[in-house]
């Protein structure tokens, strides 16, 4: 869907601090007047991502300077709670491997629900109908929140509830991890490019230790391996405007 024609053209970006999240960030920055970002503390085991993200918008807006003059509020959450309902290897020091429901341990039953509503309920507030998020269903690691059909009904859920029509745009649904790094160097090219490679955080255990040439990562966990692949496939197939 295209938000463009939304009141005020403005919208509220899901920003992790995270690859796909401040690839939607820069998206969304490129097309709206008006952006304000909400992140969320859930306990995470990489928490560092939480210090990650407002280094990235400090850097982002030195940067791009025409995009500082539309970044508004960021707002943040705390759902700490989430980490009590049961273990999850993206919460508690346990082992990521495929569970006996068939999903990958790393799943948070609830989380990206509970990230739109939230972000809805901002939105609501600040009269902004656009949300913006980077789930994905094409290199993901299995999480049914991430899936396009799961977003359609929750985007149908938020305006019926909430008496407004929302729109949940997510930028990345449909593409690998090679064609974000692509889109990224396509809003931003070599600046935006590095700034996800130094500043955001993906990696499921935290490690910030070694930097690679696709960013820092424990390069053994599943979100580094799609990182580490994506950005590979990205520099054979249309070469990098990364300087590394």
């Amino acid at each position: 869907m295209s938000g463009d024609n939304t009141a005020h053209n403005s919208a509220l970006v899901l920003f992790s601090g995270g690859q796909d999240s401040a690839c939607c960030l820069a998206w969304a920055l490129h097309r709206f007047d008006h952006v304000e970002t909400v992140g969320f503390d859930f306990s995470q085991r990489h928490r560092i991502e939480l210090k990650q993200r407002q280094i990235f918008l400090t850097h982002l807006q030195s940067a791009f300077p025409h995009w500082a003059k539309k970044l508004g509020q960021d707002h943040n959450v705390t759902l700490e709670e989430l980490a009590q309902f049961g273990e999850t290897a993206l919460t508690h020091d346990v082992e990521i491997k495929m569970t006996a429901a068939g999903l990958p341990s790393t799943f948070v039953p609830g989380r990206n629900l509970l990230f739109f509503t939230y972000a809805a309920a901002i939105g609501y507030r600040a009269g902004i109908k656009t949300l913006v998020g980077g789930m994905c269903e094409t290199d993901f690691s299995g999480y049914p929140d991430c899936r396009n059909d799961t977003i359609r009904s929750l985007e149908t859920t938020l305006s019926l509830g909430m008496g407004q029509d929302f729109q949940l745009i997510t930028p990345l649904m449909f593409l690998d991890k090679a064609a974000t790094w692509e889109l990224t160097a396509g809003l931003g090219g070599d600046p935006l490019v590095n700034l996800v490679i130094e500043d955001t955080h993906t990696c499921y255990r935290g490690e910030r230790a070694e930097r690679h040439a696709w960013g820092y990562g424990c390069d053994d966990c599943p979100a580094c391996a799609l990182r580490s692949t994506g950005y590979e496939r990205w520099r054979t197939s249309e070469g990098s405007v990364a300087t590394a």
